[in-house]
């Protein structure tokens, strides 16, 4: 019934709308950041955990099979796929090793490369959240509403943990909640500058679609095997939170097929 509503509409106006409601499901996940200041080891790093967990699913299900599918499937498809999660992971590890190591918002905390730890994964996060605003676009540009409705409804689950997990950090380190709040709402703002394009554009961003979701699945699967995922096994909560990377995983994977 909703799909037969939206059909009446222009679908680059619903493309838009929907790409921008996914993203700024980033903001309402770090909404919680405003009511819990003091936040510990045992609950930042289960969300972490969970966030991880939620990517690596988003990363297999959302990025990489779409990317060879679009791709074309077979040799082509996973060649274009494996290129695109190589330089993606290669374009990561290059900003890794030049990344400024300074805080650039003059955050309290005198611990630099934990800052510049923080601001690696923000800029993960804002470059995988493109290529899924492209992705809804797509979706809703070459006709199929219902295609574009279930990945923007997957991507905006996926995004309130991911906005939750980008903010909490920067708190932890000194940033003020209301920076924090924005650092992950702009880290989604993306996604509809990917949703106009893939909408407006279609038979433009499609052959360029396998390659950018591929090259943001590279980026995610670095920052999470490099960053996430050793900085919740630091202390003695690591089993749990290794269980919340289980949890986020198959809650996630459950998610994108069934929506999907």
């Amino acid at each position: 019934m909703l799909v037969s509503w939206l059909n009446q509409f222009n679908p680059i106006l619903v493309g838009l709308i929907a790409s921008g409601v996914a993203g700024l499901a980033t903001g309402l996940g770090a909404v919680p950041i405003f009511f819990t200041k003091n936040i510990s080891r045992q609950i930042m790093d289960p969300l972490l955990g969970f966030a991880a967990g939620v990517m690596l699913a988003a990363t297999s299900f959302s990025l990489i099979v779409p990317a060879i599918e679009y791709g074309g499937g077979g040799i082509k498809g996973t060649t274009i796929c494996l290129i695109g999660i190589l330089v993606g992971g290669l374009f990561l590890d290059v900003v890794d090793k030049f990344f400024p190591d300074t805080n650039l918002l003059m955050g309290p905390s005198q611990n630099h490369n934990s800052i510049r730890k923080l601001w690696l994964f923000a800029l993960a996060i804002t470059v995988h959240n493109f290529p899924e605003g492209l992705a809804v676009g797509v979706g809703f540009g070459s006709g199929e509403i219902s295609n574009g409705l279930s990945i923007a409804i997957a991507i905006g689950l996926q995004n309130i943990p991911e906005g939750l997990a980008v903010a909490l950090p920067f708190v932890r380190e000194g940033f003020s909640p209301w920076h924090a709040f924005l650092i992950a709402l702009v880290s989604g703002l993306v996604e509809p500058i990917g949703g106009l394009l893939g909408v407006g554009l279609v038979n433009i961003a499609r052959p360029i679609l396998p390659f950018g979701l591929a090259f943001a699945a590279g980026a995610m699967l670095f920052v999470i095997s490099k960053e996430i995922i050793p900085e919740t096994q630091k202390e003695a909560t690591s089993r749990i939170a290794t269980h919340a990377i289980l949890i986020g995983f198959v809650i996630m994977m459950f998610l994108d097929n069934v929506l999907g």
